[in-house]
Formats: structure tokens, C-alpha cells, sequence
């Protein structure tokens, strides 16, 4: 059970308590950036180091890996640690993350950048998950929630496009570099906006393994694992299939129209959760289905593969803060403990999807994974259908 160690203090009205908001929201965009940023490189990057693309999409599977251990550990050694200060030290990890990919002489070296990426990962996200009710008064914990987790399709809106767009123009190196000086920025907002926000909760291991056996969270878990992989596993890899199937010689582009389509469905999002948790559920899980079974057939086509890539936008832009929903539903006295559930159970998908993805890739074709993605989803919208959700969650 959770001990109190300090009042929650009260958040301060109007521009301030939104200014720490944005810098919470953007410490996110930045690592959500640097962490799938890979995906728009991940052809010139392993054409660099020689390696081929199914080992190249290891740069997504070693932050997943370490994330999933780090979200638990992090929080639960940093219990009693003040908020502001674990999200500071996890921005300068990213900050060192993204100089050292930078300057990486050998592949083994950009990978050991991912891992502190991974640590980043699930201290950061695992505490700014559920900081929004900490920094805003209640009426406004939801619509708070909804701009951080704004952050995951801005990252494939701006970040991923313009990262893709900085390495076809100076090389893939440049891109880290600019993430460096932007996360360095971010962490100046975070020091200056964030107020300080003393832990208020003895975060232990029975108090997870409680969270964890919660009936909510059975679905939840399922829920992640499925959709997680789905998504995972076919997007890591989309850029050789942009580039192999349909044919472009810049996916720059069309990352960007996934990225704004992800926006939209975010809200949309948040917005149906509220009306039908299920319902969310099974209508993202409908379009990603529908998305990534159609492109290789319509893929061919790059105006096929730009309408495709926006329903397949839309469908998983609101996945991260439905998901959020759900955990956070199963632990209903514990914000804490459902965003480290959520962030190690995500991110140990990220890694399990995009490794199978990899390994499907090399032996198959770009067309097989996201079929097998297709697959994956219509099982999520199978189970939503048959109101297996709510059995699992009740």
C-alpha cells in the first residue's frame, strides 16, 4: 500500500502551471523523437556501418529492452526522489545519448547510445505519464494528459520528417546532433518551468505486483502487447518498404502526412475514450487493420500509399493515451503505478515487435510484416468485438 511522504502540492493557476505542462510535453517529444528517429535513417545509417536493414532495426529494440527494466527500477530506487530532479537527470541522459550516436565511429557504439536512451525512456515517461494531475488544478488533469501525450504523433509529425529531412540534406549525424541541442533546451525549460514536486508515494515492488494483478490490468497488458506489436513491428520497417515497394526516393514526406494524421487521432483519441473505452479500443485497431493490410496492394502507388499512411495515422495516434487510460483506470489510487506499468509493458512490446519485425524482414519481404501487423490488429478489434475487454477488465 502507498504511504504518504508529502502533501501533493497544489498547481498553480493559468500560464505557469501550462508552461510546466509544454516542458513535460516536450522532454517527451523529444525522447519519443530520438528514440523512432531511426526509422526515417534506418536504410543510410545501415548502409554506413555495413549492416543490413533487420540488424539496423536493433536502434528500436535496444531502447524498448531497456526501458521496460528501467521504468520499474527507476521508479522504485527513486521513490522518495523529488519529481523535477529524476526528470532533469533523465533529460541529460538524453542529451548524452543523442551526442554520442553522433559521434559514433562503429555501429556497437550507436547502440550503447540506445541504452541510455532506454534508461531515459522509463524513468522519464514513467513519472511524466501521470504528472499532469500534479500540475494543473483537477478540472483541467484530463485535457493536460491529452497534451502530453500529444507529444508521441508530434514526434512523428516534426521529428521523425524534419530528422529525416536534416539527414538526407548533412547525413544521418547531423540529426542526433540537433536532437542534442534541442533535449539541452528542453532541459533548461524543465529547470525553469517545473515546479518542485516532492515524491508523495512509497513506489515499492508489492505496490506494483498489487497494481499488476489488478483486474483492469489484465486487459490492459493484453491490449499493449497486441496493438504495441502491431504497430512496432511494421513501422520500424516502413521506410524500406516506402522505398522498395512504392518506390520513393525521399519517405520524408510521407512520414510528415503520417505524423499530422497521428495528431488528429490523438485527440480523437481522447476524446471517444471518454464516451467508450472499448470502443477507442477497437475503432484504432480497426484503421490500423485496414492500413496495414491494404498497403501492399495499394502501397504501390505513392497517392495509395499517402491515403493509407493517414488512416494508419489516425488509427494509432490515440493508442498511447488509450492505453494510458486503461492502466490508469486499473490503478485508480495510483497514478504513479499505472505509468510504470504502462511505460514498461509498451516499451517491452516496442522491443519484442520491432526484433520480430527485424527477423521477419530479413527472411521475408517488407510487404510480409505488415501484413503480419494487419493480422495482429484485426485480433485486438476481434476481442473488442466479443467484449472480452470488459470480462478481462471487470
Amino acid at each position: 500500500m502507498s504511504i504518504l511522504l508529502a502533501p501533493t502540492p497544489v498547481a498553480k493557476p493559468g500560464f505557469v502551471s501550462w508552461l510546466g505542462v509544454i516542458a513535460v510535453m516536450l522532454g517527451i517529444f523529444a525522447i519519443v523523437t530520438t528514440e523512432i528517429l531511426p526509422i526515417g535513417l534506418l536504410t543510410s545509417i545501415g548502409a554506413d556501418f555495413t549492416v543490413s536493414d533487420g540488424m539496423a532495426g536493433l536502434m528500436m529494440t535496444m531502447p524498448g529492452l531497456l526501458a521496460a527494466i528501467s521504468a520499474p527500477v527507476v521508479s522504485v530506487a527513486g521513490a522518495r526522489v523529488d519529481r523535477k530532479r529524476l526528470l532533469i537527470v533523465c533529460t541529460l541522459l538524453l542529451v548524452a545519448a543523442n551526442l554520442i550516436a553522433a559521434i559514433a565511429p562503429a555501429f556497437w557504439m550507436v547502440l550503447a547510445s540506445r541504452v541510455l536512451l532506454g534508461i531515459t525512456i522509463g524513468g522519464y515517461w514513467s513519472i511524466a505519464a501521470g504528472l499532469a494531475s500534479r500540475l494543473v488544478p483537477p478540472e483541467a488533469a484530463a485535457r493536460a494528459t491529452t497534451v502530453i501525450f500529444a507529444a508521441v504523433p508530434l514526434g512523428s509529425v516534426l521529428g521523425v520528417p524534419v530528422g529525416t529531412f536534416v539527414g538526407d540534406i548533412a547525413g544521418w549525424r547531423a540529426a542526433f546532433v540537433v536532437l542534442g541541442v534541442l533535449s539541452a533546451a528542453v532541459l533548461a525549460l524543465l529547470a525553469l518551468a517545473v515546479p518542485a514536486l516532492p515524491a508523495h508515494q512509497d513506489l515499492g515492488w508489492s505496490t506494483l505486483r498489487t497494481g499488476l494483478t489488478a483486474p483492469g490490468a489484465r486487459f490492459a497488458l493484453l491490449a499493449t502487447v497486441l496493438i504495441v506489436t502491431a504497430q512496432f513491428g511494421t513501422y520500424t520497417y516502413v521506410t524500406p518498404f516506402l522505398e522498395q515497394v512504392t518506390g520513393v526516393g525521399s519517405v520524408t514526406a510521407l512520414l510528415l502526412i503520417y505524423g499530422i494524421a497521428g495528431i488528429a487521432g490523438n485527440f480523437l483519441g481522447g476524446n471517444l475514450i471518454a464516451r467508450s473505452p472499448r470502443g477507442a479500443l477497437g475503432a484504432a485497431a480497426a484503421l490500423m487493420a485496414l492500413a496495414l493490410l491494404l498497403l501492399p496492394v495499394l502501397g504501390r502507388w505513392e497517392s495509395g500509399a499517402a491515403a493509407l499512411l493517414i488512416i494508419w495515422g489516425i488509427g494509432y495516434g490515440g493508442i498511447p493515451v488509450i492505453l494510458q487510460t486503461w492502466f490508469a483506470a486499473a490503478s485508480p489510487n495510483s497514478g504513479e503505478v499505472s505509468s510504470v506499468l504502462f511505460t514498461a509493458s509498451f516499451q517491452a512490446t516496442f522491443c519484442a515487435g520491432a526484433l520480430a519485425g527485424g527477423v521477419l524482414l530479413d527472411r521475408t519481404s517488407p510487404s510480409t510484416v505488415l501484413i503480419s501487423g494487419g493480422a495482429i490488429a484485426i485480433a485486438v478489434l476481434v476481442i473488442c468485438l466479443c467484449d472480452l475487454s470488459e470480462k478481462l477488465a471487470y
